[in-house]
């Protein structure tokens, strides 16, 4: 029974990272997605700010659902997303002032990420604290490795560099567009297109072994 809750917890967190990834397959937290992603460096940041609100909140309404009277729950979902975040902006205040500057009014603006308050609802409420943080930590990990992907993307092709860090000198002419907004929305419609084409790719294959197990048998 053990190995068996250890396997569903397990599924909990590596459906957000790969078969319901909220950028990828849900299409959601696009406005953070395309403004922040510019750079790894806030990319990365953003990706971790967005990991402890959600998984703060996960735990607290995970825990505390029975408490939560149904009428006012979603005020109340949003009094914590909104507490975690505070505390997510003015810690990068202090200790990164000047990615928290690059950010701007995006740390704040978490609290209407659609896909924190989504997991509240839909899955948070309604499991235990264990899952919930799985489920949290899975969506969360999921959506710092879209932004990761896209800043990596837009900061190697616009800047030449990665994590700041010179790749190929003084002779590479950067693409200026891939840090300008326009870089975003062709940066992100090129990833989603792999994204599709491997899981199509992917299922095609499945279904296949699958038909030959089937005659095998």
């Amino acid at each position: 029974m053990s190995t068996e809750k250890d396997l569903d917890a397990y599924q909990e967190f590596i459906k957000g990272i790969w078969r319901d990834n909220p950028v990828f397959v849900q299409v959601l937290g696009m406005c953070p997605m395309l403004a922040v992603t510019n750079s790894a460096v806030n990319a990365v940041v953003m990706g971790g700010a967005t990991l402890f609100v959600l998984v703060g909140s996960s735990f607290l309404v995970a825990a505390m659902k029975h408490l939560i009277p149904k009428q006012v729950r979603i005020s109340l979902y949003v009094i914590i997303i909104a507490t975690f975040v505070t505390v997510a902006d003015y810690t990068l205040l202090a200790l990164l002032p000047k990615v928290h500057k690059e950010l701007g009014a995006f740390i704040p603006l978490i609290v209407a990420n659609c896909m924190i308050l989504g997991r509240q609802e839909a899955f948070a409420s309604r499991h235990s604290v264990r899952y919930a943080v799985m489920d949290a930590l899975g969506m969360s990990g999921g959506f710092l490795l879209a932004l990761l992907a896209l800043g990596g993307v837009r900061e190697i092709l616009g800047s030449g560099s990665l994590f700041n860090v010179d790749l190929f000198g003084d002779g590479f002419e950067p693409w200026v567009i891939m840090i300008l907004p326009p870089g975003g929305f062709l940066t992100l419609g090129l990833i989603l297109l792999f994204f599709n084409w491997f899981t199509v790719r992917r299922r095609a294959f499945l279904q296949r072994v699958a038909a030959l197990d089937a005659e095998e048998g």
